[in-house]
């Protein structure tokens, strides 16, 4: 028998409380300590107006490039700096810039496109930490579901530019892999900004505990292409869209 309390599944406390975001009262609904505030009905309802939202808002946004990073990347630190180089270059480069809208990684990319004028969308989610609004984005769409909100980065995104983050950069970073590999999504460019061994680390794993075994092939370790600075990043980018 698996002991939830010890396996972290089910909270030792189950006096019943509230959700603490929408997506917990979808994913926990079964466990009796987390209480839905609303029908399946009135559920699926927010759902769509979510849908309808990011697609009436988003719609004819142009040429557009997904920025993913850590929320916890402080100004003046030399990520932040890079990043905000590189929204700098994108919007210089005709590209609106889309990004979580947080802090950090997130907050220097829109910054950079601010910075040039070009369009800075900051697609936010709710959660109980660490996420709010930064103050350099121009659009500026709130959502409650994490799938809705990962629906709009792929659909209305040319290409990615991932930096070091924690497990919510490597999740969209892998997300984004998983749908070019699988052909769900178009052959969108991906783009591994700097830190260091950060992202060379992780390919090295790759290939030897993914390529070698033969769970992934060569082709699909190649969809990514490493970067140093904005000028390699954009020159990926256009060489993955078959610009010259």
């Amino acid at each position: 028998m698996i002991n939830f309390n010890s396996s972290g599944r089910e909270p030792a406390d189950r006096t019943p409380r509230p959700p603490r975001t929408s997506d917990e009262e979808i994913i926990h609904a079964a466990w009796p300590s987390v209480t839905s505030e609303r029908s399946e009905t009135e559920r699926l309802e927010r759902i769509n107006r979510e849908f309808e939202t990011g697609f009436r808002e988003l719609e004819g946004v142009g040429p557009a490039v997904c920025v993913f990073g850590s929320a916890r990347t402080a100004p003046g630190e030399d990520e932040y700096e890079q990043a905000r180089g590189v929204g700098r270059a994108l919007g210089e480069a005709g590209f609106a810039v889309i990004t979580g809208g947080g802090p950090g990684t997130m907050e220097a990319a829109n910054r950079g496109a601010r910075d040039a004028g070009a369009l800075s969308i900051g697609l936010n989610i709710e959660l109980p930490m660490e996420q709010g609004l930064n103050s350099y984005v121009d659009l500026g769409i709130e959502f409650h579901y994490f799938f809705v909100r990962k629906l709009m980065f792929v659909r209305y995104s040319d290409a990615f530019i991932c930096f070091p983050g924690g497990f919510g950069t490597l999740d969209e970073t892998f997300e984004a892999l998983t749908l070019i590999q699988t052909r769900k999504a178009a052959d969108h460019p991906v783009v591994l900004m700097g830190g260091g061994g950060y992202w060379p680390s992780l390919i090295d794993w790759m290939r030897d505990h993914l390529l070698a075994p033969g769970r992934i092939s060569a082709q699909d370790l190649v969809e990514a292409e490493l970067a140093d600075g904005p000028e390699d990043a954009i020159a990926a980018i256009y060489g993955g869209l078959g610009h010259a």
